[in-house]
């Protein structure tokens, strides 16, 4: 079972107590090694306005253990995005990749993906869809566009956008997808090519609860940890933080 870790807390304390947790988790020297300074008790103008529960989750986890056996799909196929999908296949996931270059996906494809030619043809034919974009612009386009996945997204279905967006970004695309009927889940991760390619990102997830209870298998085959953060924007909010402490 999740545990609470924070509930409601004062801001000053959640911005240091749970990015500190996240990035431990990330890198386990930093507890020891690392305090951050805390935050003013007064500053002039709120960092973020956030209040929210933290669930913590480990690929132990009884939810994490059913095999997902759905189709997935796969949006975005650069250094992130293709070991990622790569990873899904070796472990015996039915993926649908889609990439604006297709060259990109003939690597995959020769491992078993399908390959479909829209994001709108991949949507419409996976119970969950994976989008990892390179900016906020991309995301926006890839899932709102012209062809874009919400024209595929229908009751039933799941999309979670793993891109590193800003808040507003995020909750645009939540907005359209909700429209359509469907369930949404931010999840940004914290890692880089190498945790990727080795199955060892952190997974901060926000949206629809259900849906990051079906998907938890597949975080557990892409990640090392998976932390759910409540209302789409909070993950966004959280990735920012993160990187302040990371000093990226």
């Amino acid at each position: 079972m999740p545990s609470t870790l924070l509930a409601k807390p004062n801001i000053n304390n959640l911005l240091s107590s749970t990015a500190m947790a996240l990035c431990s988790a990330f890198c386990p020297r930093i507890s020891a090694n690392f305090r951050p300074k805390p935050f003013s008790s007064s500053p002039s103008k709120p960092l973020l306005s956030l209040s929210f529960k933290v669930f913590s989750s480990q690929a132990t986890d009884a939810s994490s253990q059913d095999k997902f056996s759905g189709r997935v799909g796969f949006l975005g196929l650069g250094i992130m995005g293709s070991p990622m999908a790569q990873n899904l296949i070796k472990a015996g996931c039915d993926v649908i990749v889609w990439n604006r270059t297709k060259s990109k996906c003939d690597p995959l494809i020769s491992l078993g993906a399908k390959y479909s030619s829209s994001p709108e043809e991949v949507a419409a034919n996976c119970d969950v869809t994976f989008a990892m974009l390179a900016d906020p612009e991309s995301a926006i386009d890839v899932a709102c566009g012209k062809n874009g996945a919400v024209s595929g997204m229908g009751p039933g279905k799941g999309y979670v956008d793993i891109s590193t967006v800003d808040v507003a970004t995020s909750k645009l695309i939540n907005e359209h997808i909700k429209a359509r009927g469907a369930l949404f889940l931010e999840a940004p991760v914290s890692g880089s090519k190498k945790p990727a390619e080795d199955g060892q990102l952190i997974f901060l997830t926000a949206g629809d609860r259900s849906l990051y209870e079906l998907v938890s298998p597949l975080l557990d085959i892409l990640g090392k940890s998976r932390f759910y953060l409540g209302e789409v924007g909070n993950g966004a909010a959280m990735k920012l933080v993160v990187n302040m402490i990371m000093g990226r």
